[in-house]
């Protein structure tokens, strides 16, 4: 095949010993990997029509028909795409796709569409490593696009209207110039090989607008996603925003999302759909510190309704049959929830000096509204959160110097160091319904070590198991931050995670 003698004598190289093949506005094309049935490209007008075999384009190594052409920089490329032919391999692809070489373990990011009609973003960070992806909420009805914008790739897909609209999900990927974009098709079924059409095929430079400030002033667009925790790590979206939400939380059953957008808080189902506000009564400037009760009946929220802007901590029913309660009406301090004891008894939340720099954990109890400090000590002591087991307080703090995640008994006592990379901000410790793990959001050294700013580039979402037996690992890397993933965010059976990615408006 023709690919294995460029592959053999130019290895990571994008020119080639052969006579390089034009079809089109792409430069040249050939089989990746070693397919049993050799790929093709034609030109019908103006459109493309490719066959390509080969097993897949996933996990360590791809095999597939590639038409590509050299570029660099920031770059759009979109194309209406159709298979030939019914039935095939549900998983068979076809899509638009930027490449960093020729290897079949290139570091990759593509729009790919299923042979069921599944579009999804997928991208390998690093030469070798594992394919990971973004599936979108909707079905395939015609065009997609790759949009790769510093070093960040996002994704478009045909909306009812037959306009390109942003799918949402975002992945940090910075390619080396130059890079490979083109055209890309894998059967799924090496015993085979598949065709699909390219029609109205575009790369376009975007225009981009600069933006002096990213900070909460910026305009952004949001994503809700779900994300599996162990396996291929895959993220879906479950609704794309025109504006900012925030900080989901999950229900009980597992069939619901809640999430704050300007000051309200809504529901919505994790099988996507429509929003339906929660009834907070006159409390509709929520922050986004918000919760559900153990029992899963009633939310706590973190509401700065009244004319001193102070946030204050009340709880409110689900389902409206209850007037909402003040519990922690401080006149000296922001008062932010974070955390709910197992047994319905205690919120733990941040208490911010009004008039001075202290941010200490304190503890109210639901029925009496006493409030007591839990964790007090020089710097920053924020986001805590009970283990299942209600023996201990997670919580992140500035006493080691930096920004990290801590442990300590349920009443604030023995505090343990959990992690411990100086050049990370690690924030937001929620715990596992099992108790087995912790989920995350990690700054990097960009950011002040007492700030979690949004709209941040260096933003991962990391995981580390309780019991302290193996390092921190990354789930995944997005533009986010302040409401990405704030409050606790874990699915009931301990398999996925909801946060918020977001994009800005330029």
């Amino acid at each position: 095949m023709r690919f294995a003698f460029v592959a053999a004598a130019v290895a990571w190289g994008f020119s080639s010993p052969l006579a390089a093949e034009p079809v089109g506005q792409f430069d040249d094309h050939a089989d990746i990997g070693e397919p049993s049935h050799e790929g093709a490209v034609t030109l019908d007008g103006e459109s493309y029509r490719i066959t390509g075999g080969g097993a897949n384009i996933w996990g360590e190594a791809d095999v597939f028909h590639y038409a590509w052409t050299q570029r660099s920089g920031d770059l759009h490329i979109s194309a209406d795409i159709a298979f030939e032919g019914e039935g095939g391999d549900p998983h068979r692809k076809a899509g638009v796709m930027i490449r960093q070489n020729l290897t079949p373990a290139s570091p990759y990011a593509d729009v790919m569409v299923h042979g069921d009609g599944l579009v999804a973003l997928q991208y390998r960070e690093v030469q070798d490593g594992p394919t990971r992806q973004i599936t979108s909420a909707g079905p395939h009805r015609g065009a997609v696009r790759l949009e790769r914008e510093g070093d960040f790739v996002y994704f478009s897909v045909e909306g009812e209207d037959g306009a390109l609209e942003h799918a949402g999900g975002s992945f940090r990927i910075p390619f080396q110039a130059p890079y490979l974009v083109g055209l890309a098709v894998s059967a799924h079924d090496d015993a085979v090989s598949e065709t699909a059409m390219f029609s109205d095929v575009t790369l376009d430079v975007p225009q981009l607008a600069y933006v002096p400030d990213t900070g909460y002033a910026a305009q952004v667009e949001a994503t809700l996603e779900l994300m599996e925790v162990g396996g291929a790590q895959s993220r879906r979206v479950i609704r794309h925003f025109d504006g900012k939400i925030e900080a989901p939380n999950w229900s009980l059953d597992g069939e619901t999302l809640y999430y704050n957008s300007g000051g309200r808080i809504y529901a919505i189902p994790v099988g996507g759909g429509e929003s339906v506000e929660i009834d907070t009564g006159r409390h509709v400037d929520n922050n986004n510190d918000h919760g559900l009760s153990p029992d899963g009946t009633q939310m706590v929220i973190s509401d700065q309704i009244e004319p001193d802007n102070l946030s204050r901590i009340h709880i409110v029913t689900l389902d409206g049959t209850q007037p909402v309660r003040e519990i922690v009406n401080d006149p000296d301090a922001r008062s932010y929830w974070h955390g709910w004891s197992p047994d319905g008894q205690t919120l733990a939340y941040v208490r911010v000096g009004a008039n001075d720099d202290s941010y200490d954990i304190w503890a109210a109890d639901v029925d009496t509204r006493e409030i007591s400090p839990l964790v007090v000590a020089p710097g920053v002591d924020d986001g805590p959160e009970y283990s299942p087991d209600g023996r201990h307080l997670y919580f992140n703090s500035t006493r080691s110097g930096a920004m990290a995640l801590w442990r300590a008994d349920a009443d604030g006592s023995n505090p343990v160091q959990l992690t411990h990379d100086p050049a990370r901000r690690d924030w937001f410790p929620h715990i596992s319904p099992d108790g087995r793990w912790i989920a995350y959001i990690s700054f990097g050294e960009d950011i002040a070590l007492t700030d979690h700013p949004p709209n941040r580039e260096d933003v991962q979402l990391r995981l580390l198991p309780t019991d302290g037996s193996a390092e921190p690992v990354i789930l995944t890397r997005l533009f986010g931050g302040q409401g990405t993933i704030n409050v606790p965010s874990w699915s009931p059976d301990s398999s996925r995670i909801a946060f918020v990615s977001y994009r800005l408006k330029r």
